[in-house]
């Protein structure tokens, strides 16, 4: 394993300021928005779905801009990353992998990581890029700028419908997370098993994951067998077809 890119939200960024400061622009309890998030999450909808049921009417993009003029857009600093994203990059980076940042978020996003310094290579966002996940031009980006071929590229999300399978249909290997509504809800579904190279509960896991990668990759070449993961990506496809596409 030469790289290995991350998503974003619910991967690096918890999104609980994200839904708090929603519920505080609707004027709603944060747990009463909360409760909807994790209901349109179950039933396999679009989490932006919760602000639609409280404001049917609701345009989430004009919102968004409505905030934002408003003095209460995007924050994002230190408090919002889980705790084991600076140790975790830190190490991938010390034992030579190169790391990268790329998940959907805005142009704004993009600026406010990488105001956090991560120990990182590239951080972008699909608003810099132009083009949101699960997208195959995103997944397409991403093979430009992780400087390394597909099956020695790891991609790490949360999101079955937009990390996980477009990434595996991009050639990439795969860490499904269990972190966040989707990663908790969907890590049993058996096309997640069945789709993902590696399933993970910390992202400290990724150092161990690398170097058991390379020692097996080194042992089958040894002994002459191919890798599991090589010439088998086409078997090994899941759609989880009850979720759709998010943020």
């Amino acid at each position: 394993m030469e790289t290995i890119v991350l998503d974003i939200g619910e991967t690096l960024v918890r999104d609980d300021r994200h839904w708090a400061s929603w519920a505080d622009w609707l004027g709603v309890p944060p747990h009463t928005l909360g409760a909807l998030v994790g209901a349109a999450v179950a039933q396999g909808r679009e989490a932006t779905d919760a602000l639609r049921i409280l404001r049917p009417d609701m345009d989430v993009e004009e919102a968004y801009r409505a905030r934002a003029a408003a003095g209460r857009g995007e924050h994002l600093d230190e408090s919002d990353l889980y705790q084991d994203v600076r140790p975790a990059l830190a190490e991938l980076r010390a034992a030579g992998i190169r790391v990268v940042v790329a998940g959907n978020g805005t142009v704004r996003a993009g600026e406010l990581l990488r105001a956090l310094d991560l120990p990182a290579d590239l951080v972008v966002t699909s608003g810099e890029w132009g083009v949101r996940k699960p997208d195959p031009e995103f997944f397409a980006r991403v093979t430009e700028v992780a400087g390394a071929a597909p099956e020695a590229t790891l991609y790490v999300g949360d999101h079955p419908a937009d990390d996980l399978f477009p990434a595996a249909a991009a050639g990439l290997r795969t860490a499904h997370l269990r972190r966040g509504p989707y990663g908790h809800w969907w890590a049993e579904h058996p096309d997640v098993v069945e789709t993902a190279d590696f399933r993970i509960d910390a992202l400290t896991e990724l150092v161990g994951l690398v170097a058991s990668a390379s020692s097996a990759s080194a042992a089958s070449v040894a002994s002459g067998v191919a890798p599991e993961a090589e010439g088998e990506t086409g078997v090994r496809r899941g759609v989880l077809r009850s979720v759709r596409q998010v943020y």
